[in-house]
């Protein structure tokens, strides 16, 4: 047996060795940005797809977009190409520049195309977009650059940063724990439910007397679960059940909610009146009505999409998390381990680099609008190239990755 053992001991630290000889010990920061840059940018810019202006009929549509290599802008206003050590020794910052389509739409018709600077990408050294990667060890020798360096960190303002990994608990999963002691809570069942764009917590809770209630941020208060179900469009108490369990001693355990929060028998529009009455206080009936309507499509589970059609979905999944909250009461279950690596995520380079980049370009699609309408109100022609504001994005990037300040307010990412 024990000959067995350090055999297999032994076995581990050669495939170890054979994995760090072959990857490196930063692959997983370049795989990160890699996809960040040939994937997921367009993904952000397609997010937006178009520029509304807030004369009607006037638009720009956001088309392809590209990033060039790492190049350094001099004084008298030429730009050169640069590598790593030039951008070290120089205190500059090793950045590409983007580009981007846009086409300028008026009254349904094409006026203008172009392909603009909207500014400066921080690369990572030996990514895709850095010339390092192409090169063989004999021309990095060449060129002055060390061919033993593994890369995988930026270079901004001359110094080396490098985007330390975080941790997160896993989004869009349900994790199911008992109640705090001294709270009136017994149970609680939550998800982190994520789109791109945000995350929003759904919790799920039941008190000392059985009943169930749903809350989430952009309600102020708890909504009953019957209420909720029926504001998603599940109208009998059949349905609701049936959306929930088959179990009949989950069923025994649902009762108490059914028999308390059913006694006023509700339609699908008095549900939705109920959460419209919390969030549009003292507004006019049809004002309420779709307050809450705008309210459960945006901001309830929105990672199951964000259209009226998507309700019922978004009540099967309420009724999966109350199923496995009450598997967690009869025992059927045990409590989630938030510390257990199997609920955690990690966010690498190119994820944090996405959270940064999505931030600036909303700001620079903003400030584009009101360009847009700036140089409309002059009524001159409008000129794509001198539209686009480039510092906004550069700015934000740059200063994200010197400081570490990242959005969601985490300090030293970086």
């Amino acid at each position: 047996m024990g000959g067995a053992w350090t055999y297999g001991k032994e076995d581990s630290w050669v495939l170890i060795e054979a994995f760090v000889r072959e990857h490196g010990l930063v692959r997983q920061h370049l795989d990160s940005y890699n996809k960040f840059v040939e994937k997921t940018l367009q993904e952000i810019v397609n997010e937006a797809g178009e520029v509304e202006s807030g004369i009607p009929g006037l638009k720009v549509l956001l088309g392809k977009v590209t990033v060039g290599s790492p190049r350094v802008k001099e004084a008298d206003g030429s730009e050169s190409p640069i590598l790593p050590m030039e951008a070290r020794l120089r205190n500059l910052t090793y950045a590409a520049p983007v580009y981007l389509e846009m086409v300028l739409v008026e009254e349904g018709e094409e006026k203008d195309r172009a392909t603009v600077y909207i500014g400066d990408l921080p690369i990572m050294v030996k990514s895709v977009k850095c010339p390092l990667s192409k090169m063989s060890e004999e021309e990095q020798v060449k060129a002055g650059e060390d061919p033993k360096d593994p890369g995988g960190y930026f270079i901004v303002n001359g110094s080396e940063r490098v985007l330390v990994i975080q941790e997160d608990l896993a989004v869009n999963r349900i994790l199911v724990d008992y109640g705090s002691s001294g709270s009136s809570v017994t149970h609680v069942a939550k998800v982190f439910s994520s789109t791109a764009a945000y995350r929003i917590p759904v919790t799920v809770e039941r008190t000392k007397d059985g009943q169930i209630y749903v809350s989430f941020p952009s309600i102020p208060s708890r909504v009953p679960l019957i209420v909720m179900m029926r504001a998603l469009g599940l109208e009998s108490d059949r349905d609701i059940v049936n959306a929930i369990t088959n179990d009949p001693e989950i069923l025994n355990e649902l009762y108490p909610t059914l028999l308390e929060q059913s006694r006023v028998a509700m339609t699908a529009e008095e549900a939705l009146d109920y959460i419209g009455a919390r969030v549009a206080v003292g507004q006019p009936k049809n004002v309420r009505l779709e307050r809450a309507q705008q309210v459960i499509d945006q901001y309830f589970l929105p990672h199951l999409g964000t259209k009226p059609e998507n309700r019922v979905e978004k009540a099967y999944f309420l009724g999966q998390m109350v199923e496995r909250l009450l598997e967690l009461v009869i025992g059927r279950r045990s409590p989630d381990d938030k510390d257990h690596l199997a609920n955690k995520r990690f966010k690498l380079a190119g994820d944090l680099m996405a959270s940064v980049f999505r931030q600036a370009f909303r700001q620079f699609i903003k400030d584009l609008a009101y360009q847009l309408e700036k140089s409309r109100s002059k009524s001159k022609e409008v000129n794509l190239l001198t539209l686009a504001r480039a510092d906004v994005i550069t700015d934000k990037l740059r200063s994200a990755l010197a400081t570490g300040n990242w959005p969601g307010g985490r300090t030293g990412v970086s």
